[in-house]
């Protein structure tokens, strides 16, 4: 059986040491879309080393994030088709604002395999400790097509309650052509995101945007216009990945206010509004 859910929980975690610089950072941030305008103050901090500051996404992709350590999939136990293989959903929990270059340890494990019927769910859990202590932790959901069946706990549901009302703030974000290309340099060379072929095999028209572009965009969207900027505020940010976006579309974004948290959707514009991203919080201080 491709995925063995007992050897994967069981096994000792990944640990590995990695690396980030600031021009880690302005890569990534370039990556989801910062820098435009190019003359921007409030966009240069995302891209300029004198005044950087990094926004939590980063988490994801800092050292090869998921990418480093497999995708989540290269873990005993795991052997499976990258073609089946999507992102579920994302959590990151800041202990502390990111620096814009550092040195760490991540230590990465599978802390559930769920029998969905149809799919088998991955929940990967990284630690990452700098020589200060611990920086940061991502919880990533891995839906994995067609190795479900194997008779094991369907596991909790992540759905949550849709927000209520009409939204505080509805925004708009427009993707590039290449958006794509420039976010895989950040560590994700996932062919499913660049090469048409591989993309028609897995059932898409053509390559689409990585989930975690679309993340990082909507979380910058709330932070410039939520927070004025201020990353550092920042103290968790979470979705689950409903919906792909073809690189070109615009990301429909909608964000309710409540106390410390803002809550968001994502939709693609450009397809009635098809969903992207949903049940997403972001809690600050």
């Amino acid at each position: 059986m491709p995925i063995d859910a007992a050897r994967a929980v069981a096994a000792d975690p990944k640990v590995t040491r990695f690396a980030w610089t600031p021009a880690d950072v302005q890569l990534y941030h370039l990556g989801i879309g910062a820098g435009r305008p190019a003359t921007d103050p409030a966009e240069l901090r995302y891209v300029l080393e004198d005044r950087l500051h990094v926004l939590p996404s980063f988490a994801a992709v800092a050292g090869g994030g998921m990418a480093g350590d497999g995708g989540g999939v290269d873990m005993p136990g795991i052997d499976v088709d990258l073609t089946r293989v999507l992102h579920a959903g994302q959590r990151v929990t800041l202990h502390r604002p990111i620096p814009p270059s550092g040195t760490a340890t991540r230590t990465t494990r599978v802390t559930g395999v769920y029998d969905k019927g149809t799919a088998a769910l991955l929940d990967v859990r990284s630690e990452v400790t700098g020589d200060d202590g611990p920086l940061w932790t991502t919880d990533s959901r891995i839906h994995v097509r067609g190795e479900g069946g194997f008779g094991g706990d369907r596991g909790p549901s992540a759905r949550t309650e849709p927000p209520h009302g009409a939204p505080d703030r509805i925004l708009e974000r427009p993707t590039r052509e290449d958006q794509a290309l420039l976010y895989r340099l950040s560590g994700d060379y996932n062919p499913l995101h660049a090469d048409p072929e591989f993309a028609r095999r897995a059932g898409f028209d053509r390559p689409i945007l990585h989930g975690l572009c679309s993340y990082g965009i909507v979380l910058k969207a709330a932070a410039d216009t939520e927070l004025d900027g201020d990353v550092t505020r920042i103290r968790s940010y979470a979705t689950r990945f409903t919906g792909v976006v073809f690189p070109g579309e615009t990301l429909r974004i909608r964000l309710w206010r409540t106390e410390k948290t803002l809550r968001l959707t994502a939709t693609a514009a450009d397809r009635d509004d098809a969903p992207v991203l949903t049940g997403t919080t972001l809690t600050y201080q």
